[in-house]
């Protein structure tokens, strides 16, 4: 052999020496990556043939667990550098460019990711997701025989969108591009950008599935106390197993290389320490050589520590998976009795709230019917995932009720509680000694209705809602012009619901009665919850009002009040209310109503201010409602929910009542439709805590002690309230028999509708189409309404034409105004609102009613 032969054999081993040292330790020296580059310049000598020692599963990489085959020159060392990224290079010449290009490959969805064939391939692809937005760019990641996908590259660490099995795949191409994968019922429709991307993913994916498939078919079968685990988890693991193994082959390659070529480095250098050198240059050489030694003995330690691991690994997979399987189990257990757990919950609460409040009232009190209205568990599981429940820790109230312990008290509000379980107006003949006596004084007499009137109504038709009829009438029609069927309403108008917040009339009458303002305070609260009891069943829609409409409620004989409503606007529709009693106090608010569809509830928001004022002491309350949430509005059963706060104001004394109403939550240990609240003074110190709920009762309790508490779960300090026993302030009456076929209503919206001599040619009465639907005859009431709501258009138009008219004249045109309302500012709330100008009952006395214009 040459001299030249055999240096260029030594040259060629160092650098396969210094190569395997860089991609085990490319970070352990400088020199090490300089050399390595020394050698890239070297090998675009023609001449040069790579070294046959170096492994091809090194060289080449690994595909899909086999060893991929040897390629040229060029491709070999652009794959090894592709394949390890902590050696930076960077081409500095157009051959380098267009190496590196080679390496890379040409898909511009996949640029930066290994080709097909790798443990892992990466990309944008275009994912079908619905027919309003079509397909959407995606990141898919192809890795151990999961196709995974994320919207983007950084969800990768965080979120993963789906994943699809590929053992049990079957993948299909449509077109040029496009993809389909179906897997277990479930689908995926994928496009690429161009052909020859497509075929990639196609080949990427066929691998990875005859892998996965491969590695389903070797799995041995387990003991048989070990626990089952799923295919895709066996995949997981088989696969993570046999890549340990692969590079451990690569590294006891690599230890087999760093042996071989460091004996022979020991060799030369033995035979440089044997021939004559200065004695500086000797020891210099002995130093090479113990570090020498030292790397390869290190090296194999490297190395038995891998095969270590790797037989760890191996003896522990199984229990792994037993223990995964067992976590997982527990975890659906644990759901599992939640669930129970909520269900019992619910059904006991259910039982609680129906049963009789004392034992005492099982044989004479009948019990209303609560819970029926909850949205149960079942009905819930039919919603989709996104269904939004409130968190009612973030509502709790800011304070704590301790009840103080007082015996005779106790035993007096025991009776007096009892006494009042019935919900029957004549309760309130009870001694109530939680009030001053002046606010106690009410007789039977004044409460016994002195007219008779209806109990029922005609049962509501059991009429299938027919969608398609609904759309079929709509074809061809303007949006304005589409008319809703009465199969969403009830047979009552928006000015009688408003009048129905006069059901509980009486606790006005007992307030205008009290000389506590603190304690008229609170029965004032307890009205304006009780306005909520009704909705809790009425999921049905009242009848808009038509311009000018006005409703009646003459209950002078039997309670000593008299309501009137009427229609004031159109758009934005709004009701203006008067009320006065003959019993010392006056009523009257504007609602417009506001709404906002939310998707899968619909948010009603009542907007303008209540007013109350009261003769003798000349106390004027203010509030407003809260937000009213109708829940599934396009699937499940529909349900009500009230939620928000109330701020009731005495602008006399600047006593105030802070109301807060607990959103309902499926999850909160609280009791559903909680109703809390605080009455202070002037000076803000509080004097009666009030708690209940919207759809039942009410109950106050007089302070007697309060102090600051510890801080709770948010971070909030709450005041503590020490207070004698609860009062009932309010309770709800029972429905009426067979109520759920009529409407739900209460035995004061029995009456609302029933047909009554002298009342006005605008009345809600005497609508037609309410009356029809009444009656049970939906399809004329449906043709009637249509007939009205064309009306009011005309009439609409002919105003919109007499103010053009005006304009072009010069005149001042006014617009419509109200009949019995007339528009001023309120010099409290400074808000321009409608209020009662006069005139109807002497109109109704004198039964002239010639002023009314036509509107059915």
């Amino acid at each position: 052999m040459s001299r030249h032969t055999r240096r260029r054999d030594v040259f060629r081993r160092s650098i396969s020496l210094l190569l395997c040292f860089c991609l085990l330790h490319p970070a352990s020296c400088e020199w090490g990556t300089q050399c390595f580059f020394t050698f890239l310049a070297l090998i675009r000598s023609p001449r040069f043939r790579p070294s046959s020692a170096l492994p091809p599963r090194l060289i080449g990489g690994v595909c899909m667990g086999r060893t991929a085959a040897p390629c040229s020159g060029l491709s070999r060392i652009v794959s090894i550098l592709t394949a390890v990224p902590c050696l930076p290079h960077e081409p500095h010449s157009e051959a380098d460019q267009r190496m590196s290009d080679q390496g890379k490959g040409s898909g511009s969805t996949t640029a930066g990711t290994p080709a097909p064939g790798s443990d892992t391939y990466k990309g944008w692809l275009f994912k079908w997701t619905n027919y309003l937005k079509g397909y959407q760019r995606r990141w898919f990641v192809l890795s151990n025989g999961l196709l995974s996908y994320y919207r983007t590259q950084a969800e990768m660490a965080h979120t993963c969108r789906g994943t699809i099995n590929l053992a049990t795949a079957h993948i299909d191409t449509e077109d040029a591009c496009n993809i389909v994968l179906s897997s277990g019922g479930r689908t995926y429709h994928l496009k690429a950008s161009t052909e020859v991307e497509r075929q990639r993913w196609v080949t990427a994916l066929e691998l990875a599935k005859a892998k996965a498939i491969r590695m389903m078919n070797n799995q041995s079968d387990d003991s048989g106390d070990e626990e089952p685990t799923s295919q895709s988890d066996r995949s997981e693991i088989q696969g993570t197993l046999k890549t340990l193994a692969s590079k451990l082959d690569d590294l006891s390659t690599c230890n087999d290389l760093i042996a071989k070529h460091g004996a022979a480095l020991q060799r030369s250098l033995s035979e440089l320490e044997a021939l004559r050198v200065p004695v500086e240059g000797g020891e210099k050489i002995k130093a090479v050589n113990e570090r020498a030694t030292l790397f390869r003995i290190t090296s194999n330690a490297m190395i038995n520590a891998c095969r270590d691991f790797l037989d760890l690994a191996e003896s522990h997979s199984r229990r792994w998976q037993r223990v995964l399987q067992y976590e997982r189990e527990q975890r659906t257990h644990l759901e599992e009795t939640i669930e129970q757990l909520a269900k019992q919950h619910n059904s006991l609460e259910r039982a609680w709230r129906e049963a009789p409040t004392l034992a005492t009232n099982t044989l004479d009190t009948p019990t209303t019917e609560q819970g029926s209205e909850r949205p149960q568990k079942e009905e819930a599981s039919d919603e989709d995932e996104d269904t939004e429940y409130f968190d009612a820790m973030e509502d709790s109230p800011a304070f704590i009720t301790v009840t103080a312990a007082d015996h005779s008290q106790h035993r007096r509000s025991q009776s007096n509680l009892s006494g009042a379980s019935g919900g029957h107006p004549n309760d309130w003949n009870q001694e109530d000694h939680m009030m001053s006596p002046s606010c106690n004084d009410l007789s039977g007499k004044e409460l016994k209705p002195r007219k008779r009137r209806r109990t029922h109504i005609p049962d509501k038709p059991n009429y299938s809602l027919n969608l398609w009829s609904i759309m079929k009438n709509c074809i061809g029609k303007e949006l304005s012009k589409i008319p809703m069927p009465v199969n969403f309403n009830e047979p009552l108008s928006m000015l009688q619901r408003l009048s129905e917040d006069l059901e509980y009339h009486e606790l006005l009458d007992k307030a205008a009665r009290c000389e506590n303002s603190l304690e008229q305070m609170c029965l004032v609260a307890a009205f304006s919850v009780s306005s909520y009891s009704t909705t809790v069943h009425r999921t049905a829609k009242p009848f808009n009002p038509l311009l000018g409409e006005t409703y009646e409620l003459d209950r002078l004989d039997d309670f000593g009040y008299r309501s009137l409503c009427e229609q004031v606007s159109h758009h934005p529709p709004a009701a203006a209310h008067h009320v006065l009693s003959q019993r010392g106090w006056t009523l009257w608010q504007e609602i417009t109503i506001a709404s906002k569809f939310r998707g899968k509830y619909l948010s009603i928001m009542p907007l303008g201010a209540i007013h109350l004022t009261f003769n003798a002491t000349g106390n004027h309350y203010v509030w407003r409602k809260v937000t009213s949430t109708v829940h599934n509005i396009i699937v499940g059963k529909l349900w009500i929910d009230q939620s928000g706060d109330i701020d009731i104001v005495n602008h006399r004394t600047k006593e105030t009542c802070q109301l807060k109403f607990s959103p309902y939550s499926y999850f909160s240990r609280e009791v559903p439709r909680k109703v809390t609240g605080v009455v202070t003074d002037c000076d803000g110190q509080a004097h009666y805590v009030l708690s209940g709920t919207w759809d039942d009762k009410l109950e106050s309790a007089k302070i007697v002690h309060s102090s600051r508490g510890s801080s709770s779960s948010e971070g909030k300090q709450k005041t503590v309230y020490q207070t004698l026993s609860p009062k009932l302030l309010w309770k709800k009456y029972p429905l009426p028999e067979n109520a759920e076929n009529m409407y739900y209503f209460s035995s004061l919206a029995l009456t609302l509708n029933e047909l009554e001599d002298g009342v006005g040619l605008t009345d809600s009465r005497l609508r037609p189409d309410q009356r029809l639907m009444e009656a049970g005859r939906w399809d004329e009431a449906n043709m009637e309404k249509q007939r009205l709501e064309e009306k009011q258009r005309a009439a609409r138009r002919r105003r919109d034409v007499e103010a053009t008219d005006a304009h072009d004249d010069g005149r001042e045109y006014e617009g419509y105004q109200p009949l019995w309302f007339h528009k001023r500012t309120d010099p409290i709330t400074a808000e321009t609102d409608f209020i009662y100008k006069g005139g109807y009952w002497e109109a109704k006395d004198r039964h002239d009613w010639s002023m009314c214009p036509n509107i059915f």
